[in-house]
Order: structure tokens, then sequence, then C-alpha cells
């Protein structure tokens, strides 16, 4: 198809200023920029008033299963990403064996269960389920660590013997074969936090035979955030792999600041030639699963392991011992602990979701750690939640860092069918509009050239996605139309399955996948696999 995009003021993702000119598009390439155009197109975008941008890449995603479950990506293509990475903190879909499937579908999210089943083993099987699939948006897969260490140890928290590991690294080849971009790590997650720094960095050694990249939810982002830093740039300089350190940030009031320090190493790493970066998300919260308040320890075995130990008396003891010791410490904001900490993701009962477990403390008559543990216990382990833990201010240096690009930390939502029924973070619908809504346009934190500069060129470069990220003749026609006075983020904590507003178009390879702030429910998106 022939379109052409005209009157737009086109940021080129470059950061330097826009400029007026039309676009025009054949065959998903864009074919010409300028004022005139030989051929006739089918379709002209009249963008007047608007900005014409390269299409958002979220550089750190969650969608590996949504994707299957739903592939049209609304909560994502309406705020203007039209590429996301997947398989990040250590946790992909592939490469698996017959053991790490059935773990799978045992412990898929409730809301994905009996929607998809896992038959697939290789990584190119996985990347050719999802090709199937046909999604709306393009897709850049990682190999999880947790995926490959689970695979040949299960949940066992020790060293892998040698043969172990030539094992683990035969299913990292395998995934780079397929056309994985890298392998990523979630040092705070069983089984990949019980893994040393040289075993990773044997397995990167593989990546960076294919030239791919370490991305890593580094081992600690409160009290060893600066060692875990100095870790995840220990990977890279010795396996020779390029480093993303994921969701850059500092968690728990006592480490607010420490990114002036950790921003510091990253910028040395990289003047004495380690080719280091970061992402950020706009928000002050985290999200994850509730078990991350317990001690590694008691994951130790995977999930069946955890609810044992939660039943028995002792064990419960001494997990409590903990997390009172935790919170004595001052590990979270000035708040009470269970007051900042809000359930997302529980099956049992979703009219507990939005809830603090303060809350739920006082309607099930409990204490706060033993309203963890029931909902825990209730839920067989399966609880999710978002952590009012960060500081605005170490937000905005990381916002303005030029290391940093966006990543929104989350899955594809919508407002409809079983990727409705959880009340995920607000980044999942608002990242990207937020950034240029609320950070750019409002408290002009960013300019918007650079602002689109960290959404688009800056992700590409560091994937080495070298014809997407830019307004350029050749390169692929992934573009966003959005008004500029208007674009902003409308999910909230308590409401998030809100789509952003001011996205007028999204293009995929040259096809309109948002028309007039609707989804056309076009799927011209690809599995982009990795080509040294």
């Amino acid at each position: 198809m022939k379109i052409a995009v005209v009157g737009g003021m086109i940021v080129d993702g470059t950061g330097s200023p826009w400029f007026y000119s039309n676009i025009y598009i054949s065959d998903g390439i864009i074919s010409k920029i300028g004022h005139e155009w030989e051929e006739r197109p089918e379709v002209v975008i009249d963008a007047s008033g608007q900005v014409v941008c390269p299409g958002f890449i979220d550089m750190h995603g969650h969608s590996d299963y949504s994707l299957l479950v739903n592939p049209f990506a609304e909560s994502k293509v309406r705020q203007g990403v039209t590429t996301e990475v997947i398989g990040q903190c250590g946790f992909s879909l592939a490469p698996i064996n017959d053991w790490s499937a059935e773990y799978l579908e045992k412990t898929m999210p409730d809301h994905i269960k009996g929607h998809v089943s896992v038959d697939w083993r290789t990584m190119d099987e996985y990347l050719n389920k999802l090709e199937e699939r046909r999604t709306s948006i393009n897709v850049v897969p990682f190999i999880g660590h947790g995926t490959v260490r689970m695979n040949v140890l299960r949940f066992e928290n020790r060293e892998p013997t040698e043969e172990e590991l030539e094992e683990m690294k035969g299913y990292v080849r395998e995934g780079m074969e397929a056309g994985a971009f890298g392998l990523s790590t979630g040092l705070i997650y069983p089984p990949s936090s019980y893994a040393k720094t040289e075993e990773i960095v044997e397995l990167c050694k593989v990546v960076a035979e294919y030239k791919g990249m370490y991305a890593s939810h580094i081992r600690g982002e409160s009290d060893t955030l600066i060692e875990a830093v100095k870790e995840a740039i220990e990977i890279g300089e010795k396996s020779g792999c390029r480093v993303e350190i994921s969701h850059f940030k500092a968690s728990g009031k006592r480490n607010w600041g420490k990114t002036k320090v950790t921003c510091r190493i990253v910028e040395e790493a990289r003047e004495r030639g380690v080719e280091v970066a970061f992402d950020f998300y706009p928000y002050t919260a985290s999200s994850t699963g509730l078990d991350v308040l317990l001690p590694q320890w008691a994951l130790e075995g995977g999930v069946e392991a955890m609810l044992r130990r939660l039943r028995d008396p002792e064990a419960r003891r001494e997990i409590r011992s903990y997390m009172e010791d935790r919170v004595r410490r001052g590990k979270y904001a000035d708040k009470e602990v269970y007051d900042i900490i809000r359930i997302t993701d529980f099956a049992p009962n979703r009219g507990i979701q939005g809830k603090t477990v303060a809350e739920i403390s006082k309607e099930w008559g409990l204490d706060p750690y033993e309203t963890v543990f029931e909902l825990l216990l209730r839920s067989e382990g399966r609880v999710g939640i978002i952590i009012h833990g960060m500081n605005e201010e170490d937000l905005l240096r990381v916002m303005r860092h030029p290391l940093s690009c966006v990543g929104s930390d989350s899955s594809c939502y919508a407002k409809y069918g079983p990727l409705s029924e959880t009340r995920p973070h607000p980044r999942a619908y608002g990242t990207f509009a937020r950034v240029l809504g609320y950070y750019s346009r409002e408290r002009k934190i960013l300019t918007m050239e650079e602002a689109i500069r960290k959404m688009t060129s800056a992700p590409a470069s560091r994937l080495r996605l070298f014809r997407r990220g830019l307004i350029r003749e050749g390169f692929h026609a992934d573009l966003v139309v959005f008004d500029p006075r208007k674009v902003i983020d409308r999910a909230t904590y308590l409401d998030p399955h809100q789509y952003a507003e001011g996205i007028n178009y999204v293009l995929v390879n040259g096809e309109i996948v948002v028309e007039k702030g609707e989804h056309t429910k076009a799927r011209p998106g690809k599995v982009l696999r990795f080509s040294k």
C-alpha cells in the first residue's frame, strides 16, 4: 500500500528540532521524505498541527504470554509502541524442556490459563507461534537466564557442574541461533538469583559470539544497588557483551540519591570502553510478585516448596522474623510498609485488587505478615503487587541522563477479555504518553525531541535495529502521529485500564494499526530475529 503522511511536524528520532515535511510510504518502507512524490498515494493522512515521529520501542516489556492471548497489544500500541522487547528479567517462554513446560503450565497467571497451551520447546518454535498469531506490534525476543537455569537445575540453589554449565550454554546457543537478541537476568528472582557472577559471564560469552546483549534486572535495587550495578558491568567486561541495566532506580528511602553514584559508575565504565546503558519507566512505584517479600531460602525448590514452608509453623516463624527485620531496617519508603503495597492480581478474589495489604489485613482481621502468607497460600503463590518505594529526584536524574531510554516493564493489556481481569501498574497503558505529556510538555523535564529520541533511536541503536527508530528513506515505516497539545496518560493506580489520549495514528511496517485514536485490528507486526 502507498500512504502519504502530509503536513506534520517531523521529529526524526535523532533529537534534532522538528521540521515540516511529508512522508511517503510504499510497501511498508519510507520511500521518500519531501514535499512532492511521483506516485499516487492510496491513503493520505493529514498530520497538520501534529507531530510525526518514529514508532516507540519498548526497551523492556513482558508480553511473552499476553501476545499469545491477545495479539492486538492495545495498551501498548495505543500509546505509540510499535516494537516491544520480551524475555526480560530472566524469564522467557523458550527455550524450554518437558519439565519446564509442565512447570510453566502449573504456574502461569490465572488470567492466562485456558488461553495458552505450552506446546513448544525451542525458541524457534515459540517465535513461530508468535508469528502465527500475527501481532499488531513487532517483537524483539531475549532468552531468560532463569528459564535456562530451570531447564537444567530446576530450582536448586547451587553452582552447576561443568557438564550442567555446558548444557545451559547449549540452550543459550539454541536461542541465539533462532534469532534472540541476547540474554536477560532477574537476579532477585529464583532461580536466576542462585547464579554466581561467573556463571552468568560464561553464558554471556556465548551471547557475545553472536554479538548479542546482556540485559539485567540487577541483583539489588536498594541496599546493594551500587554493588549490583558494578556486577552488571563486570559481566559485560568479562564476557564481551554490551550491557543494558533494566529499570534503573534506587528503591527504599535510605537508598534515595544513590543514582548519583550509579550514573557515575556507568559513565566511568563507558569511558574505559564498556558499552553499557540503562532504561527507566516514568513512575515512582514498581510492580512485581508478593513473594519478593520472602527470604531467598524460602523460595528454593519453586512455588510448591515455598507453599509447604508457609504451611509449616516453624518455617513460617523464621520467614516472619526475616520480614519484620526488613521493616525495622527501613527497606521501604517513609510510610508503614504494608500501606504502600497494593494488590494487582489475585485470582481467588478479584475484589481485593487495588487494595493495600494494610486494608486487606483489617478486612481479614489478621496482622500484615499473616495476611501476606494467606494471600500467597490462597492463590498458590500467584499474587501481583505494586510497591511505592522510589523517589522523584532519582527518577528525574535518570530520565535526564543521556544514556537512558524508556521501557514500560509491563505486559500488553486490554480493556476487555482475560487481559482486563487484573489491575496492573498504570505503566502498561501510560508509560510513553506520560513521558511526552506530563514530563515533557507539562513539566519541561525533557524537550519533546529528546523524549522521542529516548523512545526511538536510542533503543534501536543499542538493540542494533539499524532500519528502525528514525525517520529515514529506506527505513521500515513504524510511525506515530500525535497531538503535542493533548497527548497524555490516563491510567492510574486505582483505575489502570485507560488508554492514552492524543495518539491519533500508529503505523507498523507501513500498515495503519491506530486510526483517529482507535485500533483498526490490523496485525502487521513481525518477530524480529537478530542477525550478527
